[in-house]
């Protein structure tokens, strides 16, 4: 599980989704979540939290350009690329955090990833989660 440290600073709302901005760093990452009609009381803005994902929620982008629709783009680089038959994991470094990505070994090799590559994690609003920190 990736898990980032960060503080909400933003929270837009309609019915029971929740829009929230988290600050990691120097970028943003939004989670698209479901609540129930009682939103926690630690879920405000300027609170500290972490963000979350699985590694099989992580797509990599290198030499990316143009529009997209995926909220979350992190600018990574590789370090270290566990191939394996089918999936292959990528470790990822973004200023002192580390992020793990299971791809299969087929993108690795149409993406060509090698260790020291620049590449972006992209990871959609709705496959991200908020703990408490």
């Amino acid at each position: 599980m990736n898990t980032l440290p960060g503080i909400i600073t933003h929270i837009q709302q309609s019915g029971a989704i929740l829009l929230v901005d988290v600050q990691v760093e120097n970028i943003q990452i939004s989670a698209l979540l479901i609540e129930s009609t009682h939103t926690p009381d630690w879920l405000h803005k300027n609170s500290p939290v972490f963000v979350v994902c699985k590694e099989t929620e992580i797509s990599i982008a290198k030499n990316l350009s143009g529009s997209i629709s995926t909220r979350n783009r992190i600018p990574c680089t590789v370090t270290n690329v566990e191939r394996g038959e089918l999936l292959s994991t990528i470790y990822l470094s973004y200023a002192t955090y580390h992020l793990q990505a299971a791809i299969t070994t087929r993108s690795v090799d149409a993406l060509n990833l090698q260790q020291g590559d620049t590449v972006e994690a992209l990871i959609k609003a709705n496959e991200v989660s908020i703990m408490k920190q």
